[in-house]
């Protein structure tokens, strides 16, 4: 649809527009700068009052500008379908926003292969229901996705699963070919901002839990390269995991490990494309980051998950590698040394596999696509 004009609504408009060049707006309003210092000499109430209305009333009234007249509104992917991040005036606000605009606009509304929970909040969950009510089209990324739409009470029996998106990046992106390694594979090791399993968005990050994931990556790391393994260190997501990443290699330091030689390899990424490259001179991907597992398949990577959230284990369950889906909670040293064998020794078998799902992956996203768009 090369004639298609298309607005992006995204948290940091400036980056979207200049990486793709689209016009980009702020999915959520923000004040000013000076307005928000002024704003701070109030007590709560009176910054609801006097500065947060008038300032989300502006954004609505923006909002309807910019999609009348719009033929369609698509949530595409992610796990915006949520509030254990941002509680109920975050994502599940943003997205009663934005579709009630659509609504009243008469654009077409379409919630596109989304992830969905937790929702923790009764407000969160109405304004998700809602929301998704509104729409004229819903797909799910994944079973438990949809299992969980209808245990709040939101009932979508008829709604399509599709694979994570992800999967219909252009075939362009990835290298054919693998990078050879010789003997020993390079494993590429993901690091997140683990902060322990929560139930409730109440819950405070667990300090705990996170310097025990450190320290179990660091040790599994020395194994490896004591082993004759080289290992690439890699980040899924800038915002959250460059600090992780930072903390991780000064420990790795403090072990007498030097990060400037082939045993551990730590280089700068800031799109997907680097990241890709980084993933292509691996042989086998170490994650518990999801996008890190998805682009490590498309790349023919046999890949062990870290799992901490449904989403990894649907993932991984779908392509027939639910037995390299490990608990991230508590996983240990000589659990994941034990699984790593064992998917080394695998490897070649697996790759087969990886490789048909993969393109089956990519023909069912064909289809949605065709099915979407078939009437534009």
């Amino acid at each position: 649809m090369p004639d298609v004009k298309l607005v992006c609504l995204c948290p940091v408009p400036e980056d979207t527009a200049a990486r793709h060049n689209i016009p980009a707006f702020s999915s959520d309003a923000a004040s000013p700068a000076w307005l928000a210092s002024w704003s701070s000499y109030l007590k709560a109430p009176l910054r609801v009052l006097f500065f947060r209305i008038p300032v989300e009333l502006l954004h609505w009234a923006k909002g309807f500008r910019l999609v009348m007249g719009s033929y369609m509104l698509i949530v595409p992917g992610t796990g915006i379908v949520s509030d254990y991040l941002t509680g109920p005036f975050g994502y599940p606000y943003e997205l009663f926003k934005w579709s009630t605009i659509a609504k009243l606009c008469r654009a077409r509304l379409l919630f596109v292969s989304i992830g969905v929970g937790p929702i923790y909040h009764p407000l969160s969950k109405w304004f998700i229901n809602a929301s998704l009510r509104f729409a004229e089209y819903r797909s799910f990324r994944d079973t438990a996705s949809k299992e969980y739409m209808d245990g709040i009470g939101f009932h979508c029996n008829k709604d399509r699963v599709t694979p994570d998106l992800a999967f219909g990046l252009p075939r362009s992106m990835f290298p054919e070919t693998s990078v050879g390694t010789g003997q020993n594979p390079i494993i590429g090791l993901g690091l997140k901002d683990y902060d322990g399993s929560r139930s409730s968005s109440a819950d405070r990050p667990d300090t705990d839990a996170y310097l025990d994931y450190l320290d179990t990556m660091a040790a599994f790391v020395i194994w490896l390269c004591e082993h004759q393994y080289s290992v690439r260190i890699l980040i899924g997501d800038i915002s959250y995991d460059s600090r992780v990443r930072w903390e991780f290699t000064n420990l790795l330091k403090e072990r007498g490990f030097a990060l400037d030689d082939t045993r551990v390899i730590v280089e700068p990424v800031q799109t997907v494309d680097q990241l890709v490259r980084q993933l292509a001179t691996t042989d086998i991907v170490i994650s518990p980051r999801f996008h890190n597992l998805v682009l490590g398949l498309m790349l023919n990577k046999p890949v062990l998950a870290l799992s901490d959230h449904p989403k990894l284990d649907s993932l991984m369950s779908g392509l027939g590698l639910g037995d390299y889906c490990l608990a991230l909670r508590n996983v240990d040293v000589n659990i994941l040394v034990t699984r790593l064998v064992e998917l080394v020794r695998d490897a070649e078998k697996l790759k087969p596999c990886i490789k048909r799902n993969v393109e089956r992956y990519r023909e069912a996203l064909d289809q949605e696509y065709s099915a979407i768009f078939a009437a534009a």
